[in-house]
């Protein structure tokens, strides 16, 4: 260890040096970008600009697109930069940079998919009781919580894992600087930086799961007692949207993470961060989208002020 020089800076690795796989890397990047910053940027224009929208749920899902739009701005420009300068340098301070901002967004949409069941749980559960006990402050305050937590849940993980020094290969065999591929290029005994992030992190997955399953349970009991089939499907539908988004994120993220050894390669590994950190982005806009008709009312007023506008 003592012949290693300490790295400063580190290569990103995720996709061969061949000029067609640069290029179809390229084009898939830039067109998954564009897709997921117009979608996210129409729901928040649309909550935005009409007034009809302004109630606890939309509010949540402005900052959901918003979570959205970051996080996916936080690795895919970067990645398609590559691609174009075929510069595969990141620095050490802008790696960490970018693996705080990575645990901010995904724990922060984490957190308020968990805020968006409870507004959901009030709703169905306490429809008489929702304007008051889902009121502004109520709102502010959870959208608050989200971010004030994740914001410390990334300076946690983000100094735990860039605590020891990193020594011997700089090449990171992903788009982006992966927190477990980081681990693993520590020269210095991490397993107790390791156990501490991997707890921290079971500790927020189990308590927002297990808010959603709690929420869901009141949901699905009260939903049942409706004696009308057409009301009972009416009711749970507006859950729809918010259980797919939640089921993606945390099945693509834990299929990320959660890959056997035996299984685990770096096509692998490059594909189901790929999972994780493109298909919400892109998904999460269009799934509320078509199941939403104010939503779909707000963007169709915008696209047509913005042809009036083009013409």
């Amino acid at each position: 260890m003592g012949n290693q020089s300490i790295v400063k800076e580190f290569l990103l690795m995720g996709f061969a040096d061949d000029h067609e796989t640069q290029i179809l890397h390229l084009v898939i990047f830039l067109f998954v970008y564009l897709t997921a910053a117009v979608g996210n940027l129409l729901i928040i224009m649309a909550v935005t600009l009409d007034r009809y929208l302004y109630n606890p749920m939309y509010f949540f899902l402005v900052h959901l697109s918003f979570l959205d739009l970051c996080f996916i701005s936080t690795t895919v420009p970067k990645s398609i930069a590559i691609s174009i300068t075929k510069n595969r340098v990141v620095t050490f301070a802008g790696c960490a940079a970018q693996l705080f901002l990575i645990v901010t967004y995904t724990s922060g949409e984490l957190f308020l998919l968990t805020a968006m069941a409870y507004d959901r749980y009030v709703a169905i559960c306490h429809p008489l009781q929702y304007s008051m006990i889902m009121n502004w402050n109520a709102c502010i305050q959870m959208a608050s919580a989200a971010w004030i937590s994740s914001l410390i849940h990334a300076v946690l993980e983000t100094s735990l894992t860039f605590r020891g020094n990193f020594c011997g290969s700089n090449k990171i065999r992903q788009f982006f600087c992966d927190m477990p591929l980081l681990q693993k290029m520590s020269c210095t005994d991490s397993n107790v930086h390791t156990f501490l992030i991997v707890i921290l992190g079971v500790i927020i997955v189990t308590f927002c799961i297990g808010v959603l399953f709690a929420s869901y349970g009141y949901i699905f009991s009260t939903v049942l007692k409706i004696t009308s089939v057409h009301a009972r499907i009416k009711t749970f539908s507006t859950c729809t949207p918010h259980l797919t988004v939640f089921s993606l994120f945390v099945i693509t993220a834990v299929f990320s993470y959660m890959i056997p050894k035996n299984l685990s390669t770096p096509i692998v590994d490059v594909v189901a961060a790929c999972l994780y950190t493109l298909l919400p982005p892109v998904l999460n806009p269009i799934i509320y989208s078509l199941r939403n008709k104010d939503i779909q009312k707000s963007v169709w007023k915008i696209s047509t002020r913005l042809k009036h506008l083009l013409r």
